[in-house]
């Protein structure tokens, strides 16, 4: 077991239970409590994939594309009407559907034989397929987001983060409630679901993963170029794309393993990635260091995914209704004031962007800066990467701070 950087006990025995499971196991440095398996986590097994270690965002990842544009060419004046066209024009919140008129609706993923594999009949087949059409290129809410940065050389780059959507969330509780014994469809608490990869259910899940992977490149790709080329008014010139929750095949410690990276970015050497830190913090594109290091070898050639939180949702932004027409407002008791307060307000929330000079749209305090690790500080305890660019933000859009996700933290 490699544990990189320090953390919570809670996290920690959450880490040894997934090892109890697996053949080995990892932690990065930004890592913290998760559903069934630590954020930043690594496990590999023998022949058998987890379905929670994926987790309910089948493919999170993240996509930079490097413009010919110079920050000189986006000053404040016009950073900020820039902001409101990407929240108005991208579609950001739960459940939201693509309503742009290019909108890859049309898309070969949609004609993918892998979607036979949905364990269910044709109509909730066709159902799943619908929603994922609609939904594809639109960005959801929680920590995903669509970033405007400058590199060191003045150079600017567009930066999203987000997964499979709908899709990724339906396949994983789909598989959840099979591994419960139910049908595909009905509601389970979030369980561990291990199987083996040569059984029906196994080989149904790992087509619908890779779908929903390639899903998700697609909607990162098609938000990030829209972007960076009809809103920001660049071209692109180099493009770093990676997941961070899914599961690979590896060769590893002489024999081939399924890898589970959950909130961890592959980092083989020479392989890029891009890294983002807080809303105010200096984003990396990194790349795995040449050379099998021990270290390397250990972390099973995985980096962090992000700097890591330090405080949950429910604790920077207090106690909020998950779900119906209150989803996102503050519980209150008899006599009107919130249950639990949170830790952070909308006021230092706000202080602080406007100290870094960053043009926010949406967000609030549970996405704040103070929620956070410093992703330098973690990068500095994570061995074999190189720091090829570090990006500092010009403009960040996010869901409204009343877009709660509920399957999140």
């Amino acid at each position: 077991m490699l544990v990189l950087g320090t953390h919570e006990a809670n996290t920690l025995a959450q880490l040894a239970d997934v090892a109890r499971r697996a053949e080995r196991v990892a932690l990065m440095a930004d890592g913290h409590l998760g559903y069934i398996m630590p954020v930043g986590g690594v496990a590999a097994y023998r022949r058998r994939v987890s379905v929670a270690g994926v987790g309910f965002d089948i493919a999170c990842g993240n996509c930079a594309m490097l413009t010919d544009l110079v920050a000189a060419d986006l000053p404040r004046e016009q950073l900020e009407p820039l902001a409101d066209r990407i929240q108005r024009e991208i579609s950001f919140g739960i459940g939201r559907t693509n309503a742009s008129q290019d909108a890859p609706d049309d898309h070969p993923l949609f004609d993918d034989e892998a979607w036979t594999a949905v364990p269910a009949g044709l109509h909730e087949r066709d159902r799943l397929r619908k929603l994922a059409r609609e939904q594809l290129g639109t960005v959801g809410s929680g920590n995903h987001y669509v970033d405007i940065f400058a590199d060191e050389d003045e150079r600017v780059w567009v930066g999203v983060h987000f997964g499979s959507r709908g899709l990724g969330h339906t396949i994983a509780l789909g598989f959840m409630a099979i591994a419960s014994g139910r049908k595909w469809g009905e509601r389970v608490p979030e369980t561990e679901a291990l199987f083996d990869l040569s059984s029906d259910e196994g080989e149904r899940y790992w087509k619908l993963m890779e779908l929903a992977g390639r899903y998700a490149y697609a909607g990162r790709e098609w938000v990030c170029r829209k972007v960076a080329t009809a809103i920001v008014g660049g071209e692109v010139l180099d493009l770093v794309h990676n997941h961070h929750n899914f599961a690979w095949r590896e060769h590893h410690f002489g024999e081939e393993l399924v890898v589970v990276r959950k909130g961890a970015t592959p980092a083989f050497p020479g392989q890029l990635g891009f890294v983002g830190a807080s809303m105010t913090g200096t984003s990396v594109i990194l790349r795995g260091a040449p050379g099998e290091t021990d270290a390397q070898r250990a972390a099973m050639f995985s980096t962090v995914h992000g700097a890591g939180r330090v405080m949950s949702r429910s604790e920077a932004a207090g106690k909020r209704h998950r779900f119906g027409p209150k989803a996102g407002t503050l519980v209150r008791g008899a006599d009107g004031k919130p249950v639990r307060p949170g830790k952070v307000s909308d006021e230092m929330l706000r202080s602080a962007v406007a100290a870094s000079g960053v043009v926010l749209r949406g967000a609030g305090p549970d996405e704040s800066p103070f929620v956070y690790r410093r992703l330098e500080e973690v990068l500095a305890q994570q061995p074999g990467i190189e720091i090829l660019h570090r990006l500092r933000p010009l403009a960040v859009v996010m869901a409204g701070a009343d877009e709660l996700d509920p399957y999140k933290d």
